[in-house]
């Protein structure tokens, strides 16, 4: 079989019909870049298992490959490679995987995925290929755990805002809260806001997760961003009212509230994320009309 008739065959799968020699080549490309970075997934994996903060980073890869089949439209069956900006994309991936080598740097090395991929779709594709896979390549991005200075220099401004709100809204319900520091005092009661306790966590599984709705919602640019930067307040909301409602359970049973506090309160979260994001979406559509037939009906699976 000569190499004409190779890459004149196709392959269907799942709707989207694939030449054989990119298919090869794409599985080529995975095969090096697993190899490659076998290690750091590994390491990655560990997070995901064992950082509760981090659990939903299982899922973004799926997530990721589930943009490119929903962006199927503007994948180009055949297209011309764009060399050096592909060279230059993997060229810089690769200098970050060595300096992250050099200094330990685990994040850096992670992070230098994300531009060999896009590198590899320019390879393959062009700009065509980057047009349709450049979403699915950023939102890799929130499986990616945060540097440890990153995640404490956050972390300690969140403490602060859940105990101070925390403390507002038990005053405003009729209870003697005080605020010492990263303590609020209810009577005899020490309620204690630790730094696992600073809704972090919360704040980076749902802003992935409201990053994934704003991605595949059919709305203009304007009304995406403000669905992703509310992600913030939703999840600084969530977790003050998870302290508040914990600092009522306390007084009536110490033991029933270390358990909601730790463990029931954290399921119940997400959900009340998701209630409030859903309200955000329910309010944007009664407030902006769009006349544009390319936002009307189904909000998912955007094209654009």
């Amino acid at each position: 079989m000569n190499q004409q008739s190779l890459s004149g065959r196709f392959v269907q799968i799942g709707g989207i019909r694939l030449p054989i020699a990119t298919l090869a080549l794409l599985a080529a490309f995975a095969a090096v870049i697993g190899w490659s970075f076998l290690p750091t997934f590994r390491e990655l994996s560990h997070k995901w298992f064992h950082d509760e903060g981090y659990s939903h980073g299982i899922l973004v890869p799926f997530f990721a490959v589930y943009l490119l089949y929903a962006r199927r439209s503007l994948m180009p069956v055949a297209g011309a490679s764009d060399l050096k900006i592909g060279l230059a994309c993997i060229g810089v991936g690769l200098t970050g995987r060595v300096i992250g080598g050099m200094f330990c740097f685990s994040y850096l090395d992670a992070l230098s995925l994300l531009p060999i991929l896009a590198g590899v779709a320019l390879l393959l594709g062009g700009r065509a290929a980057l047009r349709w896979s450049w979403p699915a390549v950023l939102y890799l991005f929130f499986m990616i755990p945060l540097p440890y200075r990153v995640e404490y220099a956050v972390g300690e401004p969140l403490q602060r805002i859940a105990t101070m709100g925390s403390t507002f809204a038990l005053q405003i319900v009729g209870q003697p809260a005080v605020a010492e520091g990263n303590i609020i005092r209810i009577n005899d009661l020490e309620l204690r806001i630790v730094e696992a306790c600073s809704g972090l966590r919360m704040l980076l599984t749902f802003f992935a997760f409201s990053t994934a709705v704003a991605i595949l919602i059919r709305k203009p640019l304007l009304e995406r961003c403000l669905i992703v930067m509310s992600a913030v307040p939703i999840a600084l909301v969530t977790n003050i009212l998870r302290i508040t409602v914990t600092g009522f359970v306390f007084q009536y049973s110490e033991k029933f509230g270390k358990v909601f506090f730790h463990d029931l309160a954290g399921w119940f979260m997400m959900p009340i994320c998701l209630l409030l994001l859903g309200i955000e979406l329910w309010i944007l559509n009664r407030l902006i009309q769009h006349r544009d037939p390319k936002y009307a009906g189904s909000p998912l699976a955007s094209r654009g």
